[in-house]
This record gives C-alpha cells, sequence and structure tokens, in this order.
C-alpha cells in the first residue's frame, strides 16, 4: 500500500525526498537529509551517574555537548557493540524544544543516501515501539521511519528529573 500521494509545496509537486538510510542495531532507519546535521565520527560520550541505560552521555561535536541516545536500548533492546564503522547521526531539532538544539544516536555503520519517491516507498505491516513512527518498504529494503521528537521529549523528561 502506498503511503501518500507525493506532497506539494505551494503549486510545486515534491517528486523525491532526499534521505538517508541509517543502520542501527539490527533495522534501518529512514529520515529526510534535511533531519541530519552531520553524520560524525563515532566519540564516546561522557556519561552520567544514575542515567537510564538509554542515555550514554553528552559528546563534544563543534563545540557543543550534544546528548547521545541509544536507539536500541530506548526501544527495549539490548545495547549493540560499538566497532570501527560506527559513526554517530547528529538529528537537528524538530522544535520540541529551543534549549535542545540537536541529538545524536550512533550507528552500526555508515549510512547511505536514498533519494525517496511515492511509487517506491510503501508501509509494512508490523508492530512499532515507542519511539518509532511507522515501517516501511523502500525499493524493497525494509526500514523504520524514527520518532525524533518523541526521543527529544524522553532525553528532555530526563533532563528535568535531574532538577538544576
Amino acid at each position: 500500500m502506498a503511503i501518500n500521494a507525493p506532497p506539494k509545496v505551494g503549486n510545486t509537486t515534491v517528486e523525491e525526498v532526499p534521505s538517508l538510510l541509517i543502520p542501527v542495531g539490527g533495522r534501518t532507519l529512514l529520515v529526510p537529509t534535511v533531519s541530519i546535521a552531520e553524520i560524525a565520527p563515532f566519540s564516546h560520550a561522557s556519561g552520567e551517574q544514575d542515567a537510564p541505560d538509554w542515555y550514554l552521555g553528552k559528546i563534544q561535536w563543534r563545540d557543543q555537548q550534544v546528548p547521545l541516545l541509544s536507539f536500541e536500548v530506548i526501544n527495549g533492546e539490548a545495547r549493540p557493540a560499538i566497532h570501527s564503522r560506527c559513526r554517530v547521526a547528529v538529528f537537528n531539532n524538530t522544535g520540541v524544544s529551543e534549549d535542545l538544539p540537536f541529538l545524536a544516536l550512533p550507528t552500526q555503520g555508515i549510512p547511505r543516501l536514498a533519494r525517496v519517491n511515492a511509487e517506491e516507498l510503501s508501509q509494512r505491516e508490523a508492530a512499532t515501539k515507542a519511539f518509532e513512527l511507522m515501517h516501511v518498504s523502500l525499493a524493497g529494503e525494509n526500514a523504520v521511519i524514527p520518532d525524533v521528537a518523541a526521543l527529544e521529549r524522553a532525553y528532555l523528561d530526563y533532563r528535568a528529573s535531574r532538577g538544576p
């Protein structure tokens, strides 16, 4: 089943959406390239005591501290191993809070560019987890569209629970 008709911007129909296929533990995330600030080399995070398992700490990126979350762990799965092909996907703010301009997820490989169009994208029937919006098939490849706004809210809720 097709997801939707091609979206329109003004009077122009959008035919393709430049996107990234980002490998994470056991699945591939599909996100528009405008959602990603940068795919950076993996750097270990400075952790916090008594933090939830999904919060890996903060990484230094472009002279600022960015929270690093495990997409797998926040969805109730085991944390994947870190290896030489790991990268960090730095996501732009979705508008949930100006106090959180960026959020990062470790990847399990190097993301690939994809040109998404309505003819090649279809929704798949699959149980979505708390931080997944939808399971899709793109030209026969299975992917998951993450709920980045929910990830931001989870981090902000954690940060608020720690107090000032």
